[in-house]
């Protein structure tokens, strides 16, 4: 791993970034966006890299982050062959996608065959350098980063990333599959996603949202996603993270809903080194409803921390919340979640359930369900486990004459798929069974019990 020489916050090397940047893109970015650049830039030179002695940061620690030298990933015009993705654990799914490699669009992997006119799938930077106008009532206006560091330099750093636009009135069938590939095996790179999802009223769509690492090698990916949804429209969103174990993975999905919207979101951590995943969601129309589901598989010396915010902010909203973490040999979980419910919002109906599965004496999980409640009309609980396999469980399936090892197998697999069901995308859902299934030490067996 590369050390850099840095001053006070270890900022200095993302404001020379910054600063290249403003040079290679001076005449080709409208104005407004180069203000919020400005402003995003200096706010992440005041706020410097979270520590360990912040709350939100208490239990993850960025300090390799801030010490390590990344170097913005180049655009590679070769490309990479699409025989390369197959085989390779959500990267084929037979659907229309756009593909990123080391955060540039790469149309020779893309393809969006069967789209109807009225949805645009565009890469953002083409979008910024031709049309600029149609993303400026959204793009930066959701996900701020007036106090998130890390949401500041994304938004300083903007090059490139998805633009989804669903009209009104449109149900699109397949899902729509955003695919960022890192090729980094010996040069230590960074890359900032940025994708905005806008969904028009009265329509539906399916978004799976993935990231792989294709070597080993150490790298940063520091994404985020906004998405819009207007009234009566639906959205599901996968997110799906199998990074390499040296990548350091941190990003934040926020979303707006408006009067009786419907999302329902997903997030799989499998991969990375050092994993923070925030996912924010305003209710912010009487009737809207969510639904956050997530999945946490780890092990080594793993660190995943996922923060998730549900805010209410209008009235007779219905949310719903599961996340559920399995840690073997030394992994290192942090799950906060956080309900608000704002003055006003009467009669909500919220719900949120951790559950982990620690499998070795030296898993650790730190876990933190909060209500803040502000309205005196409303239906909220929350509540978290913290646990080992069921000792009388274990021995049942011993006495029924399933070795220790398949034993083991067939319940973590029953933990893990009480979320995974949840999954509606028949194609998403098989890959992440088949992952399981060769993750878990007895997973053939447990396949042909199923």
């Amino acid at each position: 791993m590369i050390e850099a020489t840095q001053t006070k916050k270890g900022t200095d090397p993302y404001l020379s970034s910054f600063a290249q940047l403003q040079k290679e893109l001076e005449g080709k970015q409208p104005p407004w966006l180069q203000q919020i650049r400005k402003a995003a830039i200096s706010r992440f030179s005041d706020l410097g890299f979270p520590t360990s002695r912040q709350e939100e940061w208490k239990y993850t620690e960025v300090a390799p982050i801030r010490r390590t030298l990344f170097r913005p990933a180049a655009y590679e015009p070769n490309g990479l062959p699409t025989e390369r993705l197959t085989g390779l654990t959500f990267a084929n799914l037979q659907c229309p996608r756009l593909v990123f490699l080391n955060g540039h669009y790469s149309a020779e992997l893309s393809s969006l065959k069967g789209l109807p006119e009225t949805v645009q799938v565009k890469s953002l930077a083409e979008v910024l350098e031709q049309n600029p106008d149609l993303v400026k009532p959204h793009l930066t206006q959701h996900a701020q980063y007036e106090d998130h560091p890390f949401v500041a330099l994304n938004t300083a750093l903007i090059q490139d990333g998805a633009l989804v636009h669903v009209s009104k009135g449109e149900v699109i069938q397949e899902p729509i599959h955003l695919l960022f590939l890192s090729t980094a095996a010996e040069e230590v790179v960074a890359v900032h996603p940025r994708n905005l999802i806008l969904v028009d009223s009265n329509s539906q769509v399916t978004i799976v949202e993935s990231y792989i690492g294709l070597h080993k090698g150490v790298y940063f990916t520091n994404s985020v996603t906004e998405i819009v949804v207007a009234e009566n429209a639906v959205v599901d969103h996968y997110k799906l993270h199998q990074e390499s174990r040296k990548a350091f993975h941190i990003d934040t999905l926020q979303v707006h809903q408006d009067r009786s919207s419907s999302v329902r979101t997903f997030n799989a951590t499998l991969g990375g080194e050092l994993t923070r995943n925030e996912v924010n969601v305003v209710l912010d129309g009487e009737g809207a409803e969510c639904n956050l589901n997530g999945l946490y598989l780890i092990s080594g010396t793993q660190h995943v921390d996922n923060h998730t915010r549900l805010e209410h902010a209008k009235p007779h909203c219905d949310s719903r919340e599961m996340y559920k973490g399995i840690l073997d040999e030394k992994a290192t979980g942090v799950f906060h979640g956080r309900i608000v419910v704002r003055p006003g919002a009467q009669k909500t109906d919220s719900k949120q359930t951790n559950n982990n599965l620690l499998l070795s004496d030296d898993a650790l999980i730190n876990t933190k369900p909060q209500l803040e409640i502000y309205a005196n009309d409303v239906k909220c609980t929350h509540g978290a486990t913290i646990g080992q396999l069921d000792p009388e469980a274990l021995f049942y399936l011993r006495t029924r004459g399933i070795d220790r090892t398949t034993a083991r197998s067939l319940l973590i697999y029953a933990f893990a798929s009480q979320v995974v069901n949840r999954i509606k995308v028949d194609l998403v859902r098989t890959e992440l069974d088949d992952y399981l299934f060769s993750w878990l030490p007895a997973g053939h067996l447990v396949r042909e019990a199923i």
